[in-house]
């Protein structure tokens, strides 16, 4: 029997031959992804853009569905092999028709890249009540691996990878408040809760569904310049976290550890098809590699600790990965049945 990644078990370095520098391209080369079928959430900007360019490269089909879709078009334009569909994460009834759509069009689904995130936003609630970040950036993932789970079974080997972040060092997930319903809302904190619930839910799921040749992954693609993604955030937030000085210009050491955004889109591509990982699942990967564990919390919210990396052990927790899957299946009304 296959062992699993409860409490960090495999959370060990590869030594995989792959560094922060390495690129999507170079990590994917010499594998054929001829007659697969991918989804990349969010794969129309920033990494994710760079995630369907390099998949569709070595054969794929990728489907990319975007809660825009002319924006869509225009950035995906002149890629071969893609689909574009509507929806949007933060929408139920938007996940559950693209689901419908793609099942029914009879295909496996080989890989899932659920890369769509928002970050660092103001207090915003979706239909549910649910804070956005959690809505986005879990339980829409949640959702849509939930309803995709037929095609993923299917495929016979498919592999589900979560884009998620350094940031679930920031908090691990509030099982009494996840809503921010009771306490004041910090928005690192809802992120932070956000991204370790995504980890949470990449171990778990493998756990359940490689039985099913299903095999899943968390990760953190590095901090990127030149994305969308703290858009909405403000400055104070950044200057808060050590990235920016007092005077709202970046710290020369920040400034050096940005990665490319066909460096960022590294570790989704290796997380859904190296053949290093075959035989392993529910790891948290960065840097092309799994990531080391971490049995403390450390401040990432001071220098000396700004460039920690690995993955907190509370977001390996097999206790606490069984109760979120229990808890996000009554909150959402999703059943989840892995079988």
């Amino acid at each position: 029997m296959e062992k699993n990644n409860y409490q960090g078990a495999l959370q060990h370095p590869l030594g995989s031959g792959f560094s922060a520098t390495s690129t999507a391209a170079v990590v994917i080369k010499g594998i054929d992804l001829k007659g697969k079928i991918a989804i990349v959430t969010g794969g129309n900007a920033g990494i994710g853009l760079e995630t369907t360019k390099v998949l569709a490269s070595a054969g794929a089909t990728v489907i990319v569905p975007a809660r825009d879709i002319e924006k869509a078009r225009k950035n995906l334009q002149g890629i071969p092999n893609v689909e574009i569909e509507i929806m949007d994460l933060a929408r139920p009834d938007t996940i559950d028709a693209f689901a419908e759509k793609f099942l029914a069009s009879g295909r496996p689904l080989h890989i899932l890249i659920n890369n769509a995130g928002i970050m660092w936003v103001p207090l915003q609630r979706d239909s549910r009540g649910f804070e956005s970040q959690l809505s986005t950036n879990y339980f829409g993932q949640f959702q849509l691996v939930a309803r995709l789970w037929p095609a993923l079974k299917d495929a016979h080997g498919a592999r589900v990878v979560n884009v998620s972040s350094l940031g679930h060092h920031m908090a691990p997930f509030n099982f009494d408040d996840p809503n921010f319903e009771h306490r004041e809302y910090q928005t690192l904190l809802g992120y932070g809760q956000s991204k370790t619930a995504s980890n949470l839910f990449a171990l778990e799921l493998d756990n359940r569904a490689k039985a099913h040749q299903v095999r899943a992954y968390s990760l953190h693609p590095g901090s990127i310049a030149g994305t969308e993604l703290a858009r909405d955030a403000d400055m104070e937030l950044f200057k808060q976290m050590g990235f920016f000085d007092e005077n709202g210009d970046m710290r020369p050491e920040i400034l050096a550890s940005l990665k490319t955004i066909q460096q960022g889109a590294a570790t989704s591509i290796w997380a859904a098809t190296s053949p290093q990982l075959n035989n392993i699942g529910g790891v948290y990967c960065e840097d092309a590699d799994i990531a080391e564990l971490l049995s403390e919390n450390p401040s990432i919210q001071t220098d000396a600790k700004l460039h920690q990396s690995g993955v907190m052990d509370y977001s390996l927790d097999e206790s606490s990965a069984k109760k979120l899957w229990d808890l996000t299946e009554e909150m959402t009304g999703i059943k989840f049945n892995v079988n």
